[in-house]
């Protein structure tokens, strides 16, 4: 399927990773979109600009962000329009969960999970608007997860602030071409996933709740995410997308 994203520039945060942002930032480089990579370890962001580079994409620009400081967002969004000319798309795959938090979870715990996840997300998506505004398109997707729990828990909270921005967001931009999506990964090979199970527990979980047996791969994420990227997915947006395997048990 030819997805028509030849020539379009995109944003990734969060490429660092050994996981999905990198596998979404080769997805989109292979369908010939002119990236700009940033994350905080400049030396992780090189490596993956130069495999880029090597399979035959036009080498990513690399910013090395942090998004936890204050103005990190606006300054992110600002130097990325200065180097690629536009932002067509957005992919904000940053982030990172604390686990159980319980009754008495420190405020700055609270606030942290929030700054990074929630807070950060809403102000680069809001950054880069106005460019998508100005070009009558633009693709904004964020990388986010379940939003039912059984416990406190300080990521499930702020990605479901995120899902509740996004379908707001979805409806004050629909009529300038740009679309706004998220996607719950389950569990996903990611470098975190792999710090916090190992061999046998992955098995384990994958027997007893995942229908399709397995933990997935970051590329079987990434390739939603190229296409809701395209102008293909033109009619997608202020959705929810899980790619879980089946993990979740609602039917709607």
């Amino acid at each position: 399927m030819e997805l028509k994203l030849e020539g379009k520039t995109a944003l990734v945060t969060g490429a660092s990773s050994q996981g999905i942002g990198r596998a979404i930032a080769k997805g989109l480089a292979a369908e010939g979109v002119q990236l700009c990579i940033a994350a905080r370890r400049r030396e992780l962001l090189e490596q993956l600009a130069d495999e880029i580079g090597a399979s035959g994409g036009r080498r990513p620009v690399v910013i090395a962000a942090d998004l936890l400081q204050a103005d990190g967002p606006a300054k992110l969004a600002e130097e990325t329009l200065a180097r690629l000319g536009s932002i067509g798309i957005l992919v904000n795959s940053a982030g990172f969960g604390l686990g159980r938090y319980g009754l008495n979870a420190p405020e700055e715990q609270w606030e942290r999970e929030f700054a990074l996840i929630f807070a950060n997300i809403r102000k680069l998506s809001l950054a880069v608007v106005p460019d998508m505004i100005k070009h009558q398109w633009g693709r904004i997707i964020s990388i986010t997860g379940h939003s039912e729990t059984r416990y406190l828990n300080g990521a499930t909270a702020s990605k479901a602030a995120v899902h509740g921005f996004s379908k707001g967001l979805s409806c004050e931009v629909g009529k300038h071409g740009i679309t706004v999506n998220c996607i719950a990964p389950g569990k996903i090979l990611s470098e975190q996933v792999l710090r916090k199970y190992d061999e046998h527990k992955r098995k384990e979980i994958a027997e007893e709740e995942i229908p399709v047996g397995r933990f997935g791969e970051p590329e079987e994420l990434a390739r939603l995410a190229v296409f809701l990227s395209s102008p293909l997915a033109s009619y997608i947006t202020g959705t929810v997308i899980p790619v879980d395997g089946g993990l979740r048990r609602y039917a709607f």
